[in-house]
């Protein structure tokens, strides 16, 4: 059985022990699972599903970071009375290679300001991303293989 049904598990426990359902008091079951979990680690062998964890973690936090960001970025450049923009398409080489992890990353793109995922190439190797401003585009390369690629390869490979 997966660790993570088993935390799962361990919070519909603590909802029944504790005789609510409340999504607040499900959550802190959870967490109290994990916990649990956490102090029996090399017995149930879930030395993995923590590092995963931390590992998707730290994939949002980079989003959240970048998402701020980005968005000064893009209200910086809006609010410049002379706007000096390139905006263009360029082609990104993807080195990950599950739909799952294209997809995540199309997305974290695409809901990140002034650029926007358009299209995935047939033999999903490249994506085209259109960026507000395109003056750099080797640049927006690295930070996206540097960003987010390497942290969804981090979190779930």
């Amino acid at each position: 059985m997966s660790v993570y049904l088993i935390n799962i598990l361990l919070a519909l426990a603590w909802g029944a022990v504790t005789g609510s359902f409340s999504l607040l008091n499900l959550l802190f079951g959870f967490l109290l699972g994990a916990g649990v979990l956490y102090l029996i680690r090399e017995q149930v062998g879930s030395l993995g599903y923590f590092q995963r964890a931390r590992r998707v973690v730290s994939l949002a936090l980079l989003f959240v970071y970048e998402l701020v960001l980005s968005a000064w970025r893009v209200a910086v450049l809006v609010l410049t009375p002379n706007m000096n923009l390139k905006p263009g398409i360029f082609a990104y080489p993807l080195k990950v290679d599950r739909d799952f992890e294209i997809t995540l990353l199309a997305n974290l793109i695409t809901l990140t300001p002034g650029t926007l995922s358009v299209d995935v190439s047939e033999d999903r190797s490249i994506l085209y991303v259109h960026a507000i401003d395109c003056s750099d585009p080797e640049g927006t390369r690295q930070d996206i293989a540097e960003g987010f690629e390497r942290k969804i390869m981090e979190a779930f490979r």
